[in-house]
């Protein structure tokens, strides 16, 4: 096992295995995915960044190497986790639209979401930096959304798979920009 996958095995493992909402975020800490688990936080949040039986991996909906972050909120009831779910949502997919393809805002009630119950980070902080570089950044969101197409085009046209693509073409705009620069 390399040492990033040992020091992310190691960071997931201090994840909460409550029930709850998750978001995955990038490497500026900003959400590119938000998630509920009722079957415990940490071990849903540990097959989406091993792509063990995760659905937005396989379909390329996020790319795992752009996560460095993640929240975590514990909900006890477990009636109330959609609710949570669609806040966090909605919150943060008016700042930056992000990749879950489905639109989960509706019937929000639009108030931002409370802090995290809990905040990790999955990879070593001189990677993170490393990644932040925007060559490789470019590169690796040229790549994604080239596999986002190519998964739309050959497997499943679906409109929640094109929102996700629109939501990488957004990101791809702006490292675009900062490659520029």
């Amino acid at each position: 096992m390399s040492g990033d996958q040992g020091f992310r095995r190691k960071a997931v493992a201090e994840l909460t295995d409550a029930k709850g909402v998750y978001a995955l975020c990038d490497l500026d800490g900003q959400p590119i995915y938000v998630g509920q688990s009722v079957d415990g936080i940490r071990s849903r949040v540990r097959r989406h960044l091993t792509s063990a039986r995760s659905d937005v991996i396989a379909n390329r909906q996020i790319d795992v190497w752009e996560v460095a972050f993640v929240h975590a909120w514990e909900v006890e009831d477990r009636d109330a986790i959609a609710n949570m779910e669609r806040r966090v949502f909605a919150h943060f997919d008016a700042i930056l639209p992000l990749m879950n393809g489905a639109a989960l805002a509706d019937g929000a009630d639009h108030l931002p979401p409370p802090d995290p119950n809990q905040t990790i980070q999955v990879i070593p902080e001189d990677e993170r930096q490393d990644r932040l570089t925007p060559d490789r950044r470019l590169a690796r969101q040229i790549n994604q959304y080239e596999l986002l197409v190519d998964y739309i085009l050959t497997v499943k046209n679906a409109p929640h798979l094109k929102k996700s693509l629109d939501a990488h073409f957004s990101r791809l705009v702006r490292y675009h920009q900062m490659f520029l620069t």
